[in-house]
């Protein structure tokens, strides 16, 4: 096995010292192949995907339309 080292803030190094019990090390290996996973999903995903940059910005403009519509009927 390889060993990394990590740079965490000290405000969560503090908070992480107060689980002691905790193996950090399990919980970083966990997250580290969660986002593996995620990112191979989302690489397979797109490399079968024919969507392109101008579908998701034209659907991002139809989705930004439709939420400030809806936000305006709200704020009524």
């Amino acid at each position: 096995m390889v060993t990394i080292t990590l740079a965490v803030p000290e405000e969560l190094k503090v908070k992480m010292d107060g689980f002691p019990e905790m193996n950090w090390s399990e919980v970083a290996r966990q997250a580290f192949m969660q986002k593996v996973v995620d990112l191979e999903f989302l690489k397979r995903f797109k490399e079968k995907s024919t969507f392109t940059d101008d579908d998701a910005l034209r659907l991002g403009k139809t989705v930004n339309k439709s939420l400030s519509k809806r936000l305006r009927k709200m704020a009524r």
